[in-house]
């Protein structure tokens, strides 16, 4: 099943910056396991802002959540998630 995912990062302004490096790290090395596995198909940034959308696929909604919230950012993300379903012109 494929999700539209559209987040926004909000680091706290007093985070220091050692730690928002760590966060950042870690945040794009978790993206590259997520896109190994299949599971993040593409991502787009929104020009202007700290904004992502991005292309998932998962097997439900839980599965796409736990994706989300394995993310070292997710507990700084405001995240809204759209499934998708085939549109008929798409159909062979």
């Amino acid at each position: 099943m494929e999700f539209l995912v559209r987040f926004e990062t909000n680091l706290p302004a007093d985070m220091p910056g050692d730690e928002k490096a760590l966060l950042k790290t870690g945040e794009r090395a978790r993206a590259l396991e997520l896109r190994e596995q299949g599971i993040l198909r593409r991502l787009w940034r929104v020009p202007g802002r700290r904004a992502v959308v991005g292309l998932w696929e998962a097997s439900d909604a839980t599965a796409i959540h736990d994706a989300l919230a394995s993310l070292p950012q997710f507990p700084w993300m405001d995240v809204t998630v759209e499934p998708l379903a085939t549109h008929p012109q798409e159909l062979p």
